[in-house]
């Protein structure tokens, strides 16, 4: 095992960031090249953006195979953001380098069904070089029932507790859950508990500061050892994509949601990896992202049918038991062996 130090800076430091970003880049080119050899396997992440272009150069120059796991597609979400446009030379640029890392590849693993239509749209690069391996929970999975006594439940007589937790990053749209809670906001036993961090909580605290919706409860990020018992406070949570983030966003928070046995309302595509996956398991609603009155109206048909809210989490937690860790590492070993055998 190789350790490489890196350079931190604070999250507004652009420049520093920047630094750090292409400092870790080089070093771990370095790195690669120094170790690799020609009978070895470089697994390569994409976070930080730049480094698969500098690991898989690198482990080519040695000879060695190579395969990537994608958790964002750059410059598919930068521009999916409104970060860069479609005809930018950036996004020109990286299409091209990712163009060659991509048929340079032995493999792709994809946490999403929603990510190879994005792939094979690059010249060479087919569907048989691509992996679906999602993630897994990190929590014990079982469905836990609604308890009264549970200490993050609101104590306002709601018998619908929505929630919204998690970090919410550019590819995230909390306003469309602020404005479903401002259309809900005199729906009588219909509350939103919401708790997290990232930019996008920093907005939703000032939404709320200036309307105070009686309807909204925010709570600062729940410690780990808690979360389980924070996750089982509400009956149903949300997931609010931006519009575009099908196949450039993990649904990472949805399997954790799943293990606790919770339905869920998502707003993105039906094609998304989280769509996907709430219609074929019938755990939820699937609305179009950036729709406050379709999310309210998922949300006040969940409060008119509670049973079938605990069907749903039932059904979740039993959808759940595919997302195991002992899984994804017996199809992480299966394609190791597969590209060993390949070369």
């Amino acid at each position: 095992m190789i350790e490489l130090k890196s350079f931190q800076s604070g999250k507004h430091a652009l420049i520093g960031r920047v630094a750090s970003i292409l400092g870790l880049a080089v070093s771990m080119f370095y790195s690669v090249l120094k170790a690799a050899r020609q009978d070895d396997l470089v697994f390569c992440v994409t976070n930080p953006f730049t480094l698969p272009y500098a690991v898989v150069f690198a482990a080519k120059l040695r000879g060695a195979a190579t395969a990537l796991l994608i958790y964002d597609l750059y410059p598919e979400a930068l521009e999916a953001a409104g970060f860069i446009g479609s005809s930018s030379l950036l996004n020109k640029f990286l299409r091209l380098l990712n163009g060659f890392m991509f048929r340079a590849l032995d493999g792709i693993v994809v946490v999403g069904r929603d990510v190879p239509p994005l792939l094979t749209k690059y010249r060479g690069v087919n569907a048989e070089k691509i992996h679906f391996i999602p993630n897994w929970t990190f929590l014990p999975v079982g469905h836990r029932e609604l308890v009264p006594s549970n200490q993050f439940r609101p104590r306002y007589g709601a018998h619908l507790v929505v929630g919204l937790s998690g970090n919410l990053g550019f590819t995230h749209d909390p306003r469309t859950v602020f404005e479903a809670a401002k259309l809900l906001r005199n729906e009588p036993g219909i509350h939103f508990l919401l708790s997290g961090w990232g930019v996008g909580w920093g907005h939703l605290r000032d939404l709320q500061a200036a309307e105070c919706l009686p309807n909204v409860t925010l709570l600062e990020p729940v410690p780990g050892e808690h979360l389980t018992e924070f996750l089982s406070a509400a009956d149903v949570w949300i997931i609010p994509y931006r519009r575009n983030m099908a196949g450039v966003s993990i649904p990472s928070r949805l399997y954790n949601l799943l293990a606790v046995g919770r339905a869920v309302i998502v707003g993105a595509e039906d094609h998304s990896e989280a769509g996907i996956e709430i219609r074929n398991e019938k755990i939820g609603w699937v609305v179009p992202p950036e729709d406050p009155a379709r999310l309210a109206e998922a949300i006040r048909a969940a409060a008119m049918n509670l049973s079938d809210v605990t069907q749903m989490g039932q059904l979740a937690a039993i959808a759940a038991r595919k997302y195991t860790e002992e899984t994804a590492l017996t199809n992480y070993r299966e394609l190791v062996d597969k590209i060993g055998a390949a070369r």
